[in-house]
């Protein structure tokens, strides 16, 4: 998860950097975060108690589709590809970004 502040600001750094050809930056937030981490500053924020719920795989199509999606599947795909593991930075370690907005501050 990474905040517009911090697109806007590498997008920046990257329009004054100097190279030639193809070239794909992975940018992501100060942090990896999870569902529970998200929770518990929320929590922190609010002053009162903050949980997640996983929701059951088999109830994500219908669930998306009463939300307004009419194909919920690519999204499903993407969520099991995090999920897995399989969907991850794959960049060298100098066109891997970090985001500097802690998500206290984004919440």
């Amino acid at each position: 998860m990474v905040v517009t502040a911090d697109i806007g600001r590498v997008a920046a750094e990257l329009l004054r950097e100097s190279w030639t050809g193809h070239r794909i930056i992975e940018l992501e937030g100060p942090q990896r975060t999870s569902p529970d981490m998200i929770a518990e500053s929320f929590a922190r924020l609010l002053g009162r108690d903050v949980s997640t719920t996983a929701v059951p795989r088999d109830t994500w199509e219908d669930l998306f589709r009463s939300q307004g999606m009419k194909n919920p599947t690519p999204r499903m795909q993407m969520i099991d590809g995090f999920n897995a593991e399989w969907i991850c930075f794959e960049g060298a370690e100098n066109e891997v970004r970090k985001g500097r907005v802690p998500l206290d501050t984004v919440l």
